[in-house]
């Protein structure tokens, strides 16, 4: 297997896991891999899920590390360009499926890898923020 090919795979082990910890959770999963917009193929949304408790769709984007770093940030994978993708995919996605309720923006990372033989670590960072009108949020550079 190349090596694009087993980042690949370990992306769509890391999603599995972040859906995983996500029901377990209490969300509903609504899609997975959602292209908002066909056009242009770098506008996706690895997870779109319901918080039913809170009446409000989540926007979820999973990162997948090898290993914890202690020397580096959460969230350091994501940079601007990223970030405004990820920004007009959402709103893309909000528009074409006429949802006009509360949402937000959350980042999901694991940790490990498939082979690994140690615990995979979760952590669920919820309201990072990517929209203007978000009250309480986590900033990307925490």
């Amino acid at each position: 297997m190349s090596r694009e090919n087993v980042g690949v795979a370990h992306g769509r082990w890391g999603e599995d896991v972040a859906c995983e910890v996500l029901r377990c959770e209490g969300y509903e999963i609504v899609e997975r891999n959602a292209r908002p917009c066909r056009q242009d193929r770098r506008l996706e949304i690895d997870l779109v899920v319901y918080d039913k408790p809170r009446d409000m769709m989540v926007f979820v984007e999973v990162k997948q590390h090898k290993a914890r770093s202690f020397r580096q940030r959460r969230l350091r994978s994501v940079d601007r360009h990223k970030q405004e993708l990820l920004r007009t995919a959402c709103r893309t996605w909000l528009k074409r499926n006429g949802w006009k309720g509360a949402y937000r923006f959350d980042v999901v990372e694991v940790y490990g890898t498939p082979q690994a033989r140690q615990k995979v670590e979760i952590d669920h960072i919820e309201r990072v923020r990517l929209f203007e009108n978000e009250r309480k949020f986590i900033n990307w550079a925490d």
